[in-house]
């Protein structure tokens, strides 16, 4: 289902999301930035996946959309390579509580606080050579 307003509130750091069905999300920047569907955070296959860190005070710096079928958030960290596309956003939007929990307890498992910052594993991130 394709959103019928997007609005970026910076302020709040929140992406809100109108559906046809009156339905209103908001998703915040944090959030966005640390389930980035890129290979970056996801990794290329199971068990790859990079767990993020540091990205409460993220912003978006631009949001542009991609044809007809996603939007492209580049982020005020740098990363701009994941494609969010509409089933995404709104796979995000109706899971958006247990997803947090997820990425919490992840943290929580790992020894990390959410605002620790980000470790450099083997000093190099995808696509770097």
């Amino acid at each position: 289902m394709i959103p019928t307003n997007v609005v970026v509130h910076q302020q709040s750091k929140v992406l809100e999301l109108s559906y046809e069905n009156g339905n209103t999300y908001r998703l915040p920047f944090e959030f966005l930035r640390v389930v980035s569907p890129s290979a970056e955070v996801q990794g290329h296959g199971p068990g790859q996946e990079t767990l993020q860190t540091g990205k409460r005070e993220v912003l978006i710096a631009n949001l542009e959309p991609v044809g007809h079928y996603a939007l492209k958030p580049s982020f005020s960290d740098g990363h701009d390579s994941g494609l969010y596309s509409w089933d995404y956003l709104q796979f995000l939007c109706e899971n958006h509580e247990a997803l947090w929990k997820e990425h919490l307890d992840k943290l929580a498992a790992a020894g990390l606080d959410r605002d620790a910052p980000m470790g450099v594993a083997g000093g190099k991130s995808c696509g770097s050579h």
